[in-house]
């Protein structure tokens, strides 16, 4: 099962974001930047504009002062911490994963692969500010960790535990489908200003495709928005 197809346009949308463009006769090659918001980096790429051919002199634009507000310090570590939904009696590991090498995201795969929570390394760390992008499986050889994600509702808690004590608190915000080979539906896992967590698995109608690692595939996927209570991280004891 994986969460999103293998349409083209999926497989590349995440890092074939720049291009070669013409625009009203100007020639303009961006290489857009991937902005990862409180991942393992930020990866910062120059965007350069060549401007449109003439023998002109070009007047020189005054450069900006552009700020940057500053990454608050994750309160949870990269990975090996607990996601818990008490009403779906989830308690399970999260584990940091990222893009394969045809750009898709990687899930869990393995003999624990069931039970295990996926966070993506391109997306926020929770607790940030912006948008932690979650995964997991609705089955893996029968129910897997999120198997009743979709009897969540709005109002509805999910917690994320640290070792050390911390705590936090999300409650949940918007529960929706996106059919799975719309390339829209990668939104769901793009930054926001506010500091949120989105959940994804698999759903709607199965097909059985022989594939020796997944078995078959899901026409649409289950999403789960969910905002942070407080602006920062409590003790679990407090």
């Amino acid at each position: 099962m994986k969460f999103f197809s293998e349409a083209s346009p999926l497989r590349r949308a995440l890092l074939a974001l720049g291009g070669l463009a013409f625009v009203g006769g100007v020639a303009l090659v961006a290489v857009a930047v991937l902005q990862v918001t409180g991942g393992d980096g930020k990866e910062e790429v120059e965007v350069r504009d060549l401007g449109t051919p003439t023998t002109a002199p070009r007047t020189p634009k005054p450069t900006a002062n552009l700020t940057q507000t500053p990454i608050p310090t994750p309160p949870l570590p990269l990975e090996d911490y607990t996601m818990v939904i008490d009403k779906i009696s989830v308690q399970a590991p999260v584990r940091k994963y990222g893009l394969d090498a045809d750009a898709v995201p990687e899930v869990p795969t393995g003999d624990d692969a069931a039970q295990v929570v996926a966070w993506y390394n391109f997306s926020a760390q929770p607790g940030t500010g912006s948008n932690a992008v979650f995964a997991g499986h609705v089955t893996w050889f029968g129910a897997a960790v999120f198997y009743r994600l979709e009897s969540l509702s709005v109002g509805d808690e999910i917690k994320l535990l640290g070792t050390d004590g911390v705590e936090l608190k999300y409650k949940v915000t918007d529960v929706f489908q996106v059919v799975a080979s719309d390339p829209n539906s990668l939104q769901v896992m793009s930054a926001s200003d506010t500091d949120i967590i989105t959940i994804i698995t698999c759903d709607g109608t199965y097909t059985d495709t022989n594939d020796p690692i997944f078995g078959g595939e899901y026409d649409n996927r289950l999403v789960v928005r969910a905002a942070l209570e407080s602006p920062a991280a409590v003790s679990a004891g407090g």
